[in-house]
């Protein structure tokens, strides 16, 4: 390695802090690949400053597009100085990884669009497919209500994190669970079932284990569901259409079962 007074280092080279300037890469970075013989300057000054020459840069800007489309240092090494025979099959290899990192990055995004879809309508159905599944009295329009009620809720984006992965089969399954426990609940009222026997407590937990499809459910939680299902006039026409006086028996088994669990029905809060 040649040495050089000071004041001609710019004149016949670039300094560390230059080249890494010049091309975007950490001085550190610099100091590695010297290190590790793969890009040493060939020039220092008097002071023992490193040097690149116009060849070293030619090197280092090589290094970096090799680096760039993801080939570690060592493949780069063997690129650079011929002891790879085959340096087209070698970057034909590189390019292959790259096209499968774009294919995954582009259902990624897939992924993203879906998720961020959701997060906006709730439901990533057509009208038409939310009437085949939900049936005809579904009103397409429930989940958009929704969301300008709740969509600033922990629940929402839970919800909206299901719904991203879920497709009309999958939606599918959801409402034949929903509507296998609406005949369960009208089946044990019908059965004379009393709160807070066994039979009564296992139905409010399947109850829970329905709802998760949409967000996990506390038990505090579904009391106050319990409330609004026997309260609110959708939610009681819904239940009572089923059984006449159902919504009031659904919300008196969900109390009997909150308080088996340590849990007041009169003061339970939605958390």
């Amino acid at each position: 390695m040649r040495n050089l007074p000071d004041a001609t280092a710019d004149a016949d080279g670039l300094t560390v802090g230059q080249v890494s300037t010049r091309l975007g890469v950490t001085v550190r970075a610099l100091h590695h690949w010297d290190a590790i013989g793969l890009a040493r300057p060939s020039l220092r000054t008097a002071a023992g400053y490193r040097v690149y020459t116009a060849g070293d840069l030619e090197r280092l800007h090589r290094i970096v597009v090799y680096r760039e489309i993801g080939l570690g240092l060592d493949r780069i090494r063997a690129v650079l100085d011929g002891s790879t025979a085959d340096v087209p099959g070698a970057l034909r290899a590189q390019r292959a990884q790259v096209a499968m990192r774009i294919e995954r990055l582009q259902q990624l995004g897939a992924g993203l669009d879906r998720m961020i879809d959701a997060h906006e309508h709730g439901l990533l159905l057509t009208a038409e497919q939310q009437a085949a599944i939900f049936g005809s009295g579904w009103n397409p329009d429930w989940a958009a209500q929704a969301r300008l009620r709740y969509g600033d809720t922990t629940q929402w984006r839970q919800y909206a994190e299901r719904s991203a992965a879920r497709g009309p089969e999958e939606w599918q399954a959801v409402a034949d669970a929903v509507a296998g426990f609406d005949r369960a609940l009208g089946a044990a009222m019908d059965a004379g079932v009393a709160p807070g026997s066994p039979e009564a407590n296992q139905l409010v937990e399947r109850h829970r284990e329905v709802f998760a499809s949409y967000f996990p459910l506390s038990r505090q939680m579904q009391v106050c569901l319990g409330r609004r299902y026997e309260a609110d006039p959708g939610f009681s026409a819904h239940y009572d259409g089923i059984r006449p006086g159902l919504a009031a028996w659904f919300r008196r088994i969900i109390d009997a079962a909150a308080r088996a669990h340590g849990i007041d029905p009169a003061t339970a809060t939605w958390q």
